[in-house]
């Protein structure tokens, strides 16, 4: 599975359609806010992790990092210093 931060925001903003759809039951309606918070749950996280990358690439460029190895989800696959 390869998903992108751009296949997040479409889920985000289907789940805000389901949300906002005329005419839907109560019980569908209590259904989607429960499955909406768990998405804006998951969505919180993947926002984090994409911060803490990004957080690590600038101390890299800027030079912070120096001797320190990158956590393993960081690396090309190769074992290496900063």
């Amino acid at each position: 599975m390869k998903n992108k931060l751009v296949d997040l925001n479409d889920h985000l903003f289907t789940q805000l359609e389901r949300l906002n759809e005329e005419g839907i039951s109560e019980e569908d309606l209590n259904k989607e806010i429960k499955r909406g918070k768990v998405i804006a749950s998951i969505a919180k996280e993947i926002i984090n992790n994409g911060v803490l990358v990004l957080g690590v690439a600038k101390a890299s460029a800027e030079g912070y990092l120096h001797g320190i190895r990158k956590p393993a989800m960081l690396q090309d696959g190769k074992t290496h210093e900063v």
